[in-house]
Parts: structure tokens; sequence; C-alpha cells
């Protein structure tokens, strides 16, 4: 095939961002302070980013990441295992096991990565890996490219988990994998549960904490604190871009899975390290959630209940999520970034799901308010919220 057949094929779909005169996807933004953001210099509520505890723009933050850019450089430049292992890192890892109260944790590049790069590591033919039907992609890729039998079980449906447990003793080893929190609809996983029916099984439990931790459990510190579980055995990952306000991911659990990790990953040993400051953003976040979870947390928690309010006030349609999540449900993928398009005329930036991220006809625009909202935006948003739903209703 020539270069020019190749990339005649390479055709990207946008008649629905077209029809609707709005394209939600990779907008160009910049940082307007807390809780807001600029679009073309105009300013912007960001209720679409991951920022629950409104730490990103935390002066702490920023500083310790310019700290660490002048103590470390921008990168080391090298994968971690020939080049590129700062000291830094190495402090990152503990602070994850502890707030984790797990034995060991070892850092990547991105969450993506090491979710991708986990199965085939440590999976392969003659194993299976049951996982949740609406676990995110890079999970299910990552299980996929492992060569194991890959067997889905109904949402959050325990129920069916165990079935398929039960139909899976022949095989060498079996893997759930799972969410903690689900970002499109925030619903929890019943982890509690799903932990010991893998105890039950033989089987290693896989639990993705990425909207989790420094969101649920008591302290902030996420899954296995919320589902009261100590001791896991099981395997850890979660992003270091959510509320921990950085970037990066992390796998965790017994010393004997991150020490094999460290040398038989390729996701790991064939990426350039995560930089520096990166790595400092994170540390700053957790001493922030460790010393301050109870107020963050609670105000993140009230500007939730008031956003939920707001927009059912205004006639729109949620899901029934439990995490701190507000999910309007659209039904069809124009009506979903038609919505997205409204909000963004009104001057709040959220987060639009169309397949295929989210089945056909399900549509959901996902809005995340967190603590970055102090109480005289709140009231705008409230404004802004109901005339909205005014114009939606026409």
């Amino acid at each position: 095939m020539k270069p020019s057949t190749l990339y005649q094929s390479l055709k990207t779909d946008l008649s629905l961002a077209v029809r609707a005169g709005f394209n939600p996807y990779y907008q160009k933004l910049e940082r307007g302070g807390a809780g807001r953001l600029k679009a073309d210099r105009a300013p912007l509520f960001d209720l679409a980013s991951n920022d629950y505890l409104g730490l990103a723009a935390d002066p702490r933050v920023k500083a310790a990441m310019a700290e660490a850019v002048n103590r470390c450089g921008a990168s080391f430049c090298g994968t971690p295992i020939a080049a590129g292992y700062a000291g830094i890192l190495a402090e990152l890892e503990a602070g994850i096991a502890a707030i984790t109260g797990l034995e060991s944790a070892v850092a990547f590049p991105s969450c993506y990565q090491a979710n991708n790069s986990l199965f085939s590591s440590i999976a392969g033919a003659g194993d299976a890996v049951i996982v949740d039907h609406y676990a995110h992609a890079s999970l299910i890729q990552g299980i996929r490219a492992s060569g194991a039998c890959v067997k889905p079980f109904l949402h959050n449906n325990t129920d069916h988990l165990e079935k398929q447990l039960a139909a899976s003793r022949s095989f060498r080893r079996v893997f759930v994998a799972t969410e903690s929190v689900f970002s499109t609809e925030g619903s929890i996983a019943p982890f509690d549960v799903i932990n010991d029916l893998c105890g039950r099984y033989d089987a290693t439990a896989v639990i993705d904490d990425s909207h989790g931790i420094g969101v649920i459990g008591k302290n902030g510190r996420g899954i296995l604190e919320h589902a009261g579980i100590s001791g896991f055995e099981g395997i850890y990952t979660a992003s270091l871009g959510k509320a921990l306000a950085g970037t990066g991911g992390v796998i965790a659990g017994r010393e004997a899975l991150t020490g094999y990790l460290r040398y038989n990953c390729s996701g790991l040993i064939y990426s350039t390290a995560l930089v520096p400051s990166a790595a400092a953003s994170v540390l700053a976040s957790m001493k922030i959630i460790s010393d301050e979870f109870a107020v963050r947390g609670k105000k993140m928690w009230d500007n939730h209940a008031l956003l939920k309010a707001q927009l059912t006030d205004a006639g729109f349609a949620l899901a029934g999520g439990e995490a701190p999540i507000a999910a309007v449900m659209c039904g069809s993928s124009e009506r979903t970034i038609l919505l997205a398009k409204l909000f963004f005329e009104n001057g709040i930036f959220s987060t639009p799901f169309i397949p295929p991220s989210v089945p056909p006809e399900q549509g959901v625009l996902r809005l995340i308010i967190g603590a970055k909202v102090d109480e005289a935006d709140a009231r705008e948003l409230e404004r802004r919220v109901a005339a909205i739903g005014c114009e939606a209703k026409r």
C-alpha cells in the first residue's frame, strides 16, 4: 500500500461536531486559577477535570514542582532501569505504599502504561481474567494483549462474578479486574465482596483506584480504606493525575510483585522514567491530603451535593453513582454533544462521553465540581445551570 493510500484511509468522522457546530475535544485551554480555565481568553468554570480536591493550582504543589526541577533537572532522560531512577521516584513509591497500606509500589509514566503492561507481565495462555464489563480501556486492552482468556462479568454484579469464578477453576491462574470508582457515572465497586470472593476461589484481585485515591475513604486513602480491607493480597493500580494533581501511574502490592515488574514489565523498563517534577507534585499533594482531607473532602462532598441539587432542579436526569461525580444522562451522541456545547456557551467546561466510551444511546455529560469552587462561584454556577436547564427545554 502506498503511503498516500494509507493516509486517505485514515479519516475520522467529525460529522457530529460539524452538525453541532462544536467540538468539545482537544479544546485549547489555559488555567485561570483554582476552578477556572480560559478558552480563547474567555473564562470557564472547570467541571471537566479530575482535580477533585483543587490541588492542581495549589501554590505548595507548584512550588514543589519548581523545586524538583531546580534540584533534579527537567528529566533524567532515560528509562528507570538504566538511567532515570531519580531518588525522588523512590520517595514517591514509598509514599504511595504508605497511603495505601501496601508493601511496595512502582511508578510508571502513566496509569495507561501501568494497566496496559501489567497483564502481559504476569498472565498468559492458560490463565483467565474476569473483568467488570465497564472496566477502563487500559485494563481491557492490557488483558487482551496478554493472551489470557477474557471473561467479562456484569457491572458491579457480584452474583455474576461468583458464577464466572466457579466456572474458571480449570485455569492455571485466575485474576479479577475492576475499578474502584467508575468515572463515567460515579458508581463504586463493592470491593469488599469482590475481594472476599477472590479469597474464596483462590483468585487474585486487581483494582484500579484511579478515581478513588484522594477521593473516597475516611481519610481519602482510596478504595482499600473505603472497603475496610487491610493486608490486601491482590494488585493495586492508580493514576497519579486525578485527585493527586500530578501525572503518572503506579502499581502496588507485595514486594514480590513490584520487584518482578522492575525487571520484567516492558511498559516500565522500556519507557523514559516519570519526570522528577511530576513525582514532586504528587508527594506534595499526598502531604496536603494527609493534613487537610477532613476539610477539603467535606468541601468536595458539599459542593457535589449542591451541584446535584442544581442539576436536578434544572430538570436534568442524573445517574445514581455514589462518588462525587455528577453524570447527566443524555441518550444520543448528538444530544450529548449539543448539551456540552450549551454548557460551554454558558461558561462551564464539562466532559461528554459518547460511544465507544459508553454503550450506544447512553451518552453522558460528566461534571466534577470537587473542592475547587468557593461559595461565591457555587452561587454563580447555580444561576448558570438554571439558565442552561431553561434553554435545554426549548
